[in-house]
């Protein structure tokens, strides 16, 4: 396991200085108080519910971060894509998990070398068709290791995943009959809903769950491993998915794990509004600087979709200060349109040129991808140090791949 990266240490970034190593406006940046307070809250909530927590670490790829979650007690680390297995694997993680198919031959035969290179390892993957199926064998016949995968169960109108019952368990046939492959478990996902409370939502997520739970069972002969695996994800319902989890006496060894991601951070917009989960504090913010007060009652701001997430709502005014750090109490704005660079804020009051605003996030798993570098700060919001993200990592990926395509 490794431990936190620490990297360069910044100055507080409201009073610039000479030799500052904090990057310049706009910025993202991390409440570090806040972010250890949900590392906690959400590893004492699993415990509590007899779950194991292998955080979906695309929400931040940053390793840092991802080494605090797995001192907190997670099992393992979820990933979305083959780079992101190798950046995590990079970072000494041995347990893995891609919560995706992968089907490509460049792909798979990366997870083979790696399997073959790193005895204890474990990578695993999902399928969901026999294409996938035969995909995986052509890279693992004959391999020295077996590539474990998962039975994917999807939503009507969603992602990926079998959406029948009868279709899962052939499908579960055909991987118990296939060399090179071994089923592991059963994945669902119940996110893929609108993020609302509202009974039909919370319908639909408890129905995905039982499906979930009924392939389990249904597939448990097909299963190659004393621990079976029954995995979920997903920040918005972790409570539905509790109430529907398997227990020792439908299949006795088996591992329940939650790829929740989003609680690390939590936010301002989304999962404020729809997270079960009591604690949860938002840790991540923009700040920008008012470049321009055109017109009465319209500020201009030097952040835009480049630099904010907008695909699950607008981001949040929060407050202001002076360049000097003097906080503007009276201060207020809505943001109403994102351009490339610029945000354009209106009901502005209290703002002028040279001030700093900071914008609550609506969606933490857009906002990281968009900065390399990050700033972290103390509880009192002051600059502590600067952190990385690593979406691009490709050392590790592309040096482990050798031989020729499948």
């Amino acid at each position: 396991m490794s431990s936190p990266n620490q990297h360069q240490h910044g100055a507080d970034t409201v009073v610039p200085a000479r030799g500052l190593t904090a990057p310049a406006y706009p910025q993202l940046r991390l409440d570090l108080e806040a972010l250890e307070n949900n590392i906690g809250v959400m590893a004492s909530w699993c415990r509590q519910r007899g779950v194991d927590l292998a955080p979906h670490v695309k929400t931040t790829m940053s390793a840092p971060i991802v080494a605090r979650q797995v001192a907190s007690g997670a099992v393992g680390v979820t990933v979305a894509t083959v780079d992101q297995a190798g950046s995590a694997l990079g970072w000494g993680y041995r347990h893995v998990l891609i919560a995706n198919e992968v089907v490509d031959g460049y792909g798979l035969m990366r997870i083979r070398s790696w399997l073959e290179e790193g005895f204890g390892r474990e990578i695993r993957c999902f399928v969901d068709s026999e294409a996938g199926v035969h995909a995986a064998a052509r890279v693992f016949a004959g391999a020295a290791v077996s590539l474990e995968v998962l039975i994917d169960v999807g939503t009507p109108g969603g992602r990926t995943g079998v959406r029948r019952l009868h279709d899962a368990v052939r499908l579960a046939g055909l991987v118990h009959g296939t060399p090179g492959l071994r089923l592991a478990g059963v994945a669902g996902y119940e996110g893929v809903v609108p993020n609302s409370r509202a009974e039909s939502t919370v319908a639909a997520v408890d129905r995905h769950c039982q499906l979930v739970r009924d392939v389990f069972g249904a597939t448990a002969q097909y299963f190659e491993t004393a621990a079976p695996i029954y995995s979920m994800g997903g920040s918005a319902f972790p409570d539905r998915v509790v109430e529907h989890l398997p227990d020792d006496s439908q299949l006795p060894g088996t591992r329940r794990i939650l790829r929740s991601g989003c609680y690390v951070t939590h936010d301002h917009g989304t999962y404020a509004g729809v997270s079960p989960v009591p604690g949860l504090v938002p840790a991540l913010s923009v700040r920008a600087v008012i470049l321009s007060v055109p017109e009465e009652g319209m500020a201009v701001v030097g952040a835009g979709k480049r630099d904010l997430p907008y695909d699950a709502g607008l981001p949040v005014f929060l407050s202001a200060r002076t360049a000097d750090g003097v906080p503007k109490a009276g201060a207020t704005a809505v943001v109403h349109q994102l351009f490339d660079h610029h945000a354009v804020l209106t009901g502005a009051s209290g703002l002028d040129v040279t001030d700093v605003a900071d914008f609550g996030i609506s969606h933490p798993c857009s906002a990281f991808d968009r900065w390399p570098e990050y700033v972290v700060t103390d509880g009192y919001g002051h600059a502590i140090d600067v952190w990385h993200t690593d979406f691009h990592r490709r050392s590790l990926a592309a040096g482990s791949a050798t031989g020729q395509m499948p």
